[in-house]
């Protein structure tokens, strides 16, 4: 119950950060988020359902609306997708498949994310679990006049009963 609580917390943050119906009317970009759970029925056809009751293991689908309501392209725009506390993005649901990926939310790269670690005193790259990715990043060299874009990531609800994790040095 905790997790889905801060889960949803997490996402009316997100709700938060979206530019407000006055900003949008100044502003030709405007934008929309939407959260929705994520249904498998035995046939295994997925549906979707109200995000609010999600639980640990349920995975939600974010999807990010960006609409050009002016007469001019809009240029270099930046899709950024914060992934919520007690979540973990699910690999391969990114939709476009090119986005890029952060464990800091300010420094994005290719997925799958790797850092350089120390182990037996040279170092080492490994991959950074999907766990701690805390961003998700696309980048639109052009948005045409009175048109749309979509961006759509899965996360999944992790359970948050355990004792918390802390990254150790060296992994």
């Amino acid at each position: 119950m905790q997790t889905a609580i801060r889960a949803f917390a997490a996402l009316a943050i997100l709700a938060a950060a979206w530019p407000s119906a006055a900003q949008q009317q100044a502003n030709p970009l405007v934008t929309q988020l939407e959260a929705r759970k994520v249904v498998r029925a035995a046939d295994g056809k997925e549906t979707f359902a109200p995000a609010e009751n999600a639980k640990p293991g349920d995975v939600i689908e974010y999807v990010a609306t960006y609409r050009n309501t002016g007469k001019q392209p809009l240029r270099e725009l930046e899709a950024t997708l914060p992934i919520p506390q007690n979540t973990e993005f699910v690999p391969g649901s990114a939709h476009p498949a090119d986005a890029k990926a952060s464990a800091d939310a300010r420094t994005f790269a290719a997925m799958p994310l790797k850092r350089t670690t120390v182990k037996d005193g040279k170092p080492v790259e490994a991959l950074v679990p999907v766990r701690d990715y805390r961003s998700l990043r696309w980048y639109a060299r052009e948005l045409p006049a009175e048109k749309t874009a979509r961006f759509t990531a899965r996360v999944k609800v992790l359970d948050d009963t355990g004792p918390p994790t802390t990254a150790k040095a060296g992994q």
